[in-house]
């Protein structure tokens, strides 16, 4: 709640072009009184409250300047988000209201430890993660009423182990990452840690496995991007992430020796192709494809699988590639130059696959 009484009698009085002394007088009270008021060292009790409202011909709410605010449930957690996207730190004490008066709400309580936590991590204040992990922990109990596909007991688990890194508790950290990791959720947390605790070996592990799961993600996000953008016809979107993505597929060669990225890659640069030929570069468009058809013949002479053949990655136990690319690098190269569906760019790969013998 924010009253603005103080301001509200000095602006008053301002627009009657009023002293204080002559509110004073009309008011019945010495002009000491209203310095205190406007000044904030005192409040006028009701009475002379709704004397002041009168007598500035406006409503008790208005020269109170009381805002009401919407305190219905979702209104608060997106007040809450708020606070904590804003850095206010009088986001805490909101929090503890909302919780006062929804202390069995699974919303509620998740946003305000996300609250702690956020403000935890910013401060280094050690009270704020325990009452996040108080937080934390209630919230996990109050799942049932959860209705964010995001959010499981695994990810809660997950902020909990993140809280006990900000208290220093790191060995608590990886018990539950370990124990939550479904999916190779948490190898990226579990390498990182790992890694600056001095276990080089089980790091490298976990850090393997975070980067296959992420690139391969990642690739996957690009190829979406790619979708979007040409449906809009942005085409100087589209080239811009495949050429980025193509750039980062490609630091991860080992030794000039063909990974199974190579493929996927060779798949992007036919679409990059495509794009940069439906503006109008057609040129830029044929050097892409020789540069495509180049790359899946690389691989295709010698097709590796094997995830120790791609640059920072260990031996992963169980691990293996696949995709509906084709069988080949060079079909999925045909693929995605087949699908945008227009003959002069097939017919411009054809050309280059004949210039450079790749189909022979």
């Amino acid at each position: 709640m924010k009253m603005m009484l103080a301001e509200n009698i000095r602006r008053f009085r301002k627009e009657r072009f009023l002293t204080q002394e002559q509110l004073s007088e009309a008011l019945g009270v010495t002009a000491g009184a209203v310095y205190k008021w406007e000044a904030k060292l005192s409040t006028p009790d009701l009475g002379l409250i709704i004397q002041m409202a009168d007598f500035f011909d406006t409503s008790v709410d208005v020269l109170l300047g009381y805002e009401v605010k919407d305190n219905r449930l979702k209104a608060t957690v997106k007040r809450l988000q708020e606070y904590r996207r804003s850095k206010d730190p009088d986001g805490l004490a909101e929090a503890e209201k909302a919780l006062g008066k929804y202390p069995n709400s699974f919303q509620i309580v998740n946003e305000c430890a996300a609250l702690y936590r956020a403000f935890g991590f910013d401060s280094g204040d050690k009270a704020l993660f325990h009452r996040a992990l108080e937080l934390l922990e209630r919230s996990r109990l109050l799942l049932p009423q959860n209705e964010d596909p995001e959010i499981s007991e695994q990810t809660i688990f997950g902020r909990i182990a993140e809280t006990y890194l900000g208290l220093d508790e790191t060995d608590k950290a990886i018990e539950l990452w370990r124990g939550h990791n479904a999916g190779g959720q948490y190898s990226h947390e579990l390498g990182n840690i790992l890694a600056q605790s001095g276990h080089a070996a089980e790091a490298r592990q976990f850090l393997s496995e975070a980067l296959l799961k992420h690139v391969s993600e990642l690739a996957v996000t690009i190829n979406g991007y790619v979708n979007l953008y040409l449906q809009s016809e942005d085409h100087e979107s589209a080239q811009a992430v495949l050429d980025w993505g193509t750039r980062l597929l490609l630091g991860l060669r080992k030794a000039d020796k063909p990974n199974y990225f190579d493929r996927i890659c060779a798949a992007l640069l036919a679409a990059l192709a495509g794009s940069q030929f439906l503006s109008g570069r057609s040129d830029e468009a044929r050097d892409t494809l020789r540069e495509a058809g180049k790359l899946a013949a690389f691989f295709d002479a010698s097709p590796s699988y094997d995830e120790c053949d791609i640059r920072f990655v260990s031996r992963i136990e169980g691990a293996s590639a696949h995709d509906d690319l084709g069988a080949t690098a060079m079909d999925a190269v045909d693929r995605a130059v087949s699908q945008f569906e227009n003959e002069e760019l097939t017919a411009l790969w054809r050309s280059v696959t004949e210039q450079e013998g790749h189909h022979e």
